[in-house]
């Protein structure tokens, strides 16, 4: 009984820190580091919170690095390319609780023989935190297939999500889950009817306990416009009817979602509040410095602290 009642308080808890949120908490994410970069996405922050790694990606999208980042005396470091990136199309990374492997999507060749550069789930690991990343490995099947596979999270339990677009979804993108049983990864399955439609789900951050998964749904109806994040709480062994968090979301792109060990939420965003009109006539350096604001419609990231909301 006691257990319930914990796991219902702690439930309640992060439900009403969500629902408490509003766009206005929103909140650039180190734009002294960021802002001189095209487009920013995908980020993965360790449990120390010391290093982090996320996705530097061209204006059109045609080609994607691995970035990372330390905190030295605590200050980010300059980014610099990932041991394992910098040479093919590399996104979404997202790191084990320890530290030691990282998981992230790419168009990479398998081997010398392959001729398809389709989208696969890569991870790369290192006996400490200190020893260099091996290289790249293909997680295979049955995760990977001759479709496109996309933002992994990997759970307390060694569940593995991810976002395939595979014939077997319900729709366009589905949000797919692989268990782990017996020391190996079951047939991946796409999500029940409360988490996937047959329109678009994808990026999907899973707690690691599993209470709540956060992703985006594109152009759904009733939603803000364009990607929205939205929400379903694990009650029971089942996933709630996600709820759009439109607290947070805004008119444009929200996507990319991440939850880091203090319960901070990141996310991508194409928010943009560029002004169209002014009430002078502008130099060029005050044009360029309003086009080249933070938000100006490049996929930047952004957070909310939800615990400042706890209630």
């Amino acid at each position: 009984m006691k257990f319930k009642i914990l796991f219902l308080i702690i439930f309640a808890s992060s439900f009403s820190s969500f629902r408490g949120q509003t766009v206005n908490d929103v909140k650039p994410f180190l734009p002294q580091l960021f802002s001189k970069f095209p487009n920013v996405r995908d980020l993965a922050i360790s449990n120390d919170g010391n290093e982090m790694y996320f996705t530097l990606q061209s204006l059109q999208s045609e080609f994607s690095s691995i970035l990372f980042s330390k905190k030295v005396n605590n200050k980010w470091s300059k980014p610099e390319v990932a041991s394992f990136s910098g040479k093919d199309k590399d996104l979404e990374p997202f790191l084990s609780s320890d530290g030691l492997l990282l998981y992230f999507a790419s168009n990479r060749l398998k081997d010398k023989n392959d001729s398809i550069a389709d989208f696969d789930i890569w991870y790369v690991q290192r006996k400490s935190l200190k020893d260099k990343w091996s290289e790249p490995i293909n997680m295979g099947e049955p995760i990977n297939t001759i479709e496109n596979e996309f933002y992994p999270c990997i759970t307390k339990s060694n569940n593995f999500y991810f976002t395939c677009d595979a014939n077997a979804t319900k729709g366009k993108d589905d949000i797919f889950l692989a268990k782990w049983n017996n020391g190996k990864y079951e047939t991946p399955v796409s999500m029940t009817d409360s988490i996937n439609s047959d329109g678009y789900e994808f990026n999907a951050f899973i707690a690691q306990d599993e209470s709540y998964m956060i992703y985006t749904c594109y152009n759904k109806k009733g939603g803000l416009g364009s990607g929205d994040l939205y929400i379903s709480y694990n009650k029971n062994g089942k996933w709630t009817k996600a709820k759009n968090l439109r607290e947070i979301n805004c008119q444009y792109m929200d996507y990319c979602p991440f939850v880091d060990a203090q319960n901070n939420l990141y996310f991508t965003s194409r928010r943009n509040n560029v002004k169209t009109e002014f009430d002078k006539r502008q130099t060029v350096d005050e044009l360029l410095n309003e086009m080249n604001k933070y938000d100006n419609g490049s996929s930047k990231l952004y957070y909310v602290n939800v615990l400042s909301l706890l209630r």
